[in-house]
């Protein structure tokens, strides 16, 4: 049987050898007469070398030209950048550069990323994550992200976008590393770093669309259709007349950041924006190109979509004719999360506000399973059919879910602090993929609205006018200008409130959650858990095996975790006496005894205020917990 795999491209870019000479080929199909430019560090031409024509690519092989070597193609009269080049140091505008990746000395050797029920996603923005807004400054908190807890980091997309002011989204050279975070060579320094903390790297790739200024792409192939169009712009060209080499673009750049850069996987942005009615979608083949590469490297790799159809083909094996990977979002949870904190109801927060709804997204996933979804006037989602806890990515709040607000604001400064805390600890004990936001671990204040920094006028005042036009229908408030460099120095992070209280407390909450989801058994995979609501307080029950080295007889140990959504205190009762549970398989059944206090909200030294929760309750129990109160109890497996 055939591969399905697409075959590697003969090296599209700039490739050097070791013998000092670069190969240079492109992907120009409907072209002819290419030249390659060599230009200095200025941009004066130095040389003119032809391009010959091998099919629909063309390709040279120059002598005495290697790493940080400028050049440009000339197409007739017009010089444009390498669409597959790897660094950009002048920006969108400049030449490009030869990158060698084999400079840099690996010191990563023997790192294996945590498997996926041990991912804490860290997600952050270069620009704005550090006074430097560079991947070297980034370097400088690793240490304390990994003493947090946190397992993976996840920054925003790092490809050449317009400007030095973006979010990311805006990007036109897939294989290339913004300049102004440093280049090429500052991601594989940062990657190395993160892999000697035992931290996992995550690339954000967006191969939906591209950005509205720089983008050269078009001018080599068809890269575009017009036969579909995304929020964004023109679709990219995965299904019409060439789509082969484009669809070998994308992937071997996906190659390129896993190989080269020895990155853990990627999280691939709005798939619903890669319209794909073919037979063999571009996803799965992305899908077992990695699993491919995985195999080749000998080390794993992970897929995760953005996705809020909640479809499970998303993530059924490509075996199966799914799409193959291994985890998506599930905006489902933050939506029903959000509206248990919050009064808003506009836009999709309409479908939601039930407490039962989080219950569901905490046991099943979905929340919508095919029902009737008022916001999108339709039926929508299906059954998560064979779907593990952990292939979803869950969040109280992420760059969309603030910045896509006319001021950006965190939830720390919407609701009050015990409702953020709330928030916070249902999120990090569910049986799901944590990803926290970037300064949410502290309480960080700072907005993280919508910015850019584009050239051109006219286009500007368009992307001033969408917003206002998009935000007018769920807000009220007028969004602040995304043009302005103001906007933009507000989102930067006031990492010296870390040091403050009730910051300081607040991270320790963060500390306390993380550790009791690493340590404790219940937590550790595999698991069984039910969750339910009764009124706006909701009890989750978690039973996982026993700890490394326990004793065989013992059963699985038991945990409970109570969150209460009200604004005043409530009432619960602790589980009883699982032992009997015919509900669940034999070797799930915890059983019975004493519930003793793991985690307890009202913690002072962890932020919280109020009367503590008893040290320990018998079987069946009463629990009080105050107002956005939360606890969690665990008791240990019964020998059988």
């Amino acid at each position: 049987m055939s591969s399905s795999v697409l075959p590697a491209a003969a090296g599209l870019g700039a490739v050097p050898a070791d013998d000092g000479s670069c190969s240079f080929v492109v992907w120009a199909p409907a072209l002819d007469g290419l030249q390659l430019v060599l230009v200095d560090d200025g941009g004066t031409e130095l040389r003119r070398v032809p391009l010959q024509r091998a099919g629909e690519h063309h390709r040279v092989v120059v002598d005495g030209v290697g790493h940080g070597s400028r050049y440009r193609f000339a197409l007739g009269s017009r010089q444009l950048p390498d669409p597959a080049s790897r660094w950009q140091p002048d920006g969108v505008d400049g030449p490009s550069a030869v990158f060698d990746a084999s400079r840099h000395r690996w010191h990563d050797s023997g790192f294996r990323p945590p498997p996926r029920h041990q991912l804490v996603i860290y997600q952050f923005h270069v620009g704005t994550f550090t006074a430097a807004g560079t991947l070297d400054g980034a370097i400088d908190d690793l240490d304390r992200l990994a003493e947090l807890g946190v397992t993976a980091l996840e920054p925003l997309p790092l490809c050449q976008f317009p400007g030095h002011r973006n979010w990311g989204y805006d990007g036109v050279f897939p294989w290339s590393v913004h300049h102004g975070y440093g280049g090429p060579a500052a991601l594989q320094r940062f990657v190395d770093a993160a892999h000697q903390r035992g931290l996992a790297v995550l690339l954000d790739a967006v191969y939906n669309h591209f950005g509205p200024e720089g983008n050269v792409l078009p001018a080599y192939g068809p890269y575009l259709t017009d036969a579909y169009r995304t929020p964004w712009g023109d679709a990219v060209n995965v299904a019409g007349a060439g789509s082969d080499e484009v669809r070998r673009f994308f992937i071997d750049s996906a190659r390129w950041w896993m190989e080269r850069f020895h990155v853990d996987g990627l999280r691939v942005d709005a798939i619903h924006g890669i319209v794909d009615p073919t037979a063999r979608p571009f996803l799965r083949e992305l899908s077992e190109a990695t699993a491919a590469l995985a195999a080749e490297l000998g080390r794993p790799l992970l897929l995760i979509a953005e996705s809020a159809d909640n479809d499970p083909r998303t993530l059924a094996p490509s075996a199966e004719g799914g799409l193959g990977f291994d985890a998506q979002w599930n905006d489902d949870f933050h939506h029903a999360l959000r509206t248990l904190i919050t009064p808003e109801r506009r836009g999709y927060y309409q479908d939601f506000g039930a407490p039962d709804q989080l219950a569901t997204a905490l046991a099943d996933g979905f929340v919508f399973q095919g029902q009737y979804n008022r916001s999108r006037g339709r039926r929508h989602g299906d059954r998560p059919r064979g779907l593990v806890a952990d292939q979803l990515v869950v969040f109280d709040q992420n760059h969309d879910q603030i910045g896509n607000r006319p001021r950006g604001e965190r939830l720390t400064v919407l609701v009050p602090a015990p409702a953020v805390r709330l928030a916070a600890a249902a999120t990090l004990l569910a049986a799901n993929v944590p990803l926290v936001f970037m300064g949410e671990e502290y309480g960080e204040t700072a907005p993280f609205p919508y910015f850019i920094d584009h050239r051109d006028p006219t286009l500007v005042e368009a992307v001033r006018r969408g917003r206002a036009a998009e935000m007018g229908a769920l807000w009220d408030d007028d969004p602040l200008d995304p043009a302005d460099p103001a906007t933009f120095a507000a989102a930067r992070l006031q990492r010296s409130l870390r040091h403050h209280l009730p910051h300081a407390r607040r991270e320790a909450l963060f500390r306390r959650l993380l550790q009791l989801r690493r340590t404790h058994p219940a937590f550790a995979a595999p698991w069984w858990l039910t969750a339910h609501a009764e009124g706006r307080l909701l009890t989750v029950v978690r039973r996982g095996g026993a700890r490394p080295g326990a004793a065989p007889a013992a059963g699985p140990a038991e945990a409970v975790v109570l969150l209460n959504f009200a604004d005043a205190s409530a009432d619960t009762t602790l589980p009883g006496d699982a032992s009997a549970d015919t509900t669940l398989p034999g070797d799930a059944r915890a059983g019975g005894g004493t519930w003793h206090r793991l985690l307890d909200g009202a913690d002072a030294d962890l932020g919280g205020e109020g009367p503590a929760a008893p040290t320990t309750v018998g079987s069946g129990g009463g629990v009080a917990l105050g107002a956005y109160g939360f606890v969690v109890y665990g008791r240990p497996g019964q020998a059988a």
